[in-house]
């Protein structure tokens, strides 16, 4: 008595492995253009992992050098976007918190300010660091180009501590305890 089974459904990761392989074999100029389209077409439709196998069982096996070189490529080139990116970035300049006992710290541009900051988009009186019974709190006093924390636009008060980035209009920092 002989069992046969239906052929097994092609999965959506089925046919991508399907239509990745002919990608890359079509880039290494084992298979026409022409081929390649025709061949994608018919793994969208294909309904069985058989008809998947059959659309690449002609092609050559990828070579394992090549693929590690790709994959070699691929984590350098990755590495180097990472590089640049963080290059880019602005240097901020660092903002100790404040280390004696005062509890209220004003910034902004007026004279009556503690930390003064001579920009445009820094209000009068633009924001205060306040200290709370166990860390630091960043409240913006109602500016006109707000108070930022790591990127955030404050609504209310937030904690602050070392490593955080503030800004006050376009004027940011680096939070850093002091020494």
């Amino acid at each position: 008595m002989s069992s046969t089974h239906p052929p097994v459904r092609a999965s959506d990761g089925d046919r991508d492995r399907a239509i990745s392989e002919l990608r890359d074999h079509a880039v290494e100029g084992q298979i026409s253009h022409d081929t390649f389209l025709g061949r994608v077409d018919r793994a969208l439709r294909a309904r069985s992992r058989v008809e998947l196998t059959e659309l690449v069982s002609d092609l050559p096996p990828p070579g394992r050098w090549r693929r590690r070189l790709t994959e070699a490529v691929a984590s350098v080139s990755d590495l180097t976007t990472r590089l640049e990116s963080a290059w880019r970035r602005p240097r901020l300049p660092r903002l100790a918190l404040p280390g004696d006992n005062r509890v209220r710290y004003v910034v902004g541009r007026g004279s009556e300010c503690d930390l003064i900051l001579a920009d445009l988009t820094v209000s009068r009186v633009h924001a205060e660091l306040r200290r709370d019974t166990e860390a630091w709190l960043l409240v913006d006093l109602g500016s006109l180009n707000g108070t930022r924390l790591n990127g955030w636009r404050l609504v209310g008060p937030a904690r602050v501590k070392a490593g955080d980035e503030i800004s006050f209009g376009e004027c940011g920092f680096l939070v850093s305890v002091p020494d």
